[in-house]
């Protein structure tokens, strides 16, 4: 079942997602050659504390997962495509990092995700983590009233197809509200005109991920979380959260 937000609702999500941005900034300003991902994770953490918010994602277990999840963000490294756990270890010059966080504030939540090197950047990085963020630009840009959910499919995976990369199966988007997931999916490739109809109201975390060995398969490590490449080719990821209005998509997790 789909969540109609009011204005006032979306307004606190607006808060929730002021907080997720705040800590992705400062996660990010952490996240240096010798920083640990245990780091990064403390410096997102600080935010939200401050902030008197809570994390969906610390202690959240899902059916599928061994164990509860034991951070507030997910540091993904490289070939880690997401749901990578901060632990020891250090970054080191050229890494490729997914940073993903969520806060929830007065009871609404806040969702986002964003890929960048650490130290000197690598040219064919550089050009993944350009390609997620226009794939999510696109996305982004087709949550328009009266469209559907497989025109934002679409509009993502033509950006990252066109550019040669893969997009793993299974995941995606989704809708955001009082809970982290929520109701629908909004899947990572599909085809225009088709889904459910957007309307003003609903709010979704549109969240585009690529595989740059254009491979689309994948693995899940014997933690159960830490989700990588078959091939170990590099992968990045993007997401915001973005409510839907008769006056256009607008953006909830930046400052």
């Amino acid at each position: 079942m789909v969540e109609i937000k009011t204005d006032q609702s979306i307004e606190a999500m607006r808060e929730a997602g002021r907080v997720v941005a705040g800590a992705l900034t400062a996660a990010r300003e952490v996240a240096t050659v010798g920083a640990t991902l245990r780091d990064v994770d403390a410096a997102a953490r600080a935010v939200l504390t401050e902030a008197g918010a809570r994390s969906p994602f610390l202690g959240y277990h899902p059916s599928w997962a061994p164990v509860p999840f034991p951070a507030v963000v997910c540091a993904s490294v490289n070939d880690t495509i997401v749901h990578g756990i901060p632990d020891d270890y250090r970054l080191g010059d050229g890494d490729l990092l997914s940073l993903d966080c969520g806060a929830i504030l007065a009871g609404w939540v806040g969702d986002s995700a964003v890929s960048f090197t650490v130290g000197r950047a690598r040219p064919e990085d550089l050009r993944l983590i350009e390609t997620v963020e226009a794939a999510l630009e696109a996305g982004i840009a087709a949550a328009v009233v009266g469209r559907r959910i497989g025109d934002i499919a679409h509009a993502i995976g033509r950006v990252c197809r066109s550019a040669g990369y893969g997009i793993p199966d299974g995941y995606g988007g989704h809708g955001i509200g009082r809970r982290m997931h929520e109701d629908p999916g909004v899947p990572n490739e599909g085809r225009p005109g088709r889904g459910m109809v957007l309307r003003h109201g609903m709010v979704l975390a549109i969240e585009p991920m690529v595989i740059a060995g254009g491979t689309d398969d994948h693995y899940t490590a014997q933690d159960g979380w830490t989700v990588r490449t078959i091939d170990g080719s590099r992968a990045a990821h993007a997401e915001h959260t973005v409510a839907i209005t008769d006056e256009g998509p607008r953006v909830l997790t930046v400052l």
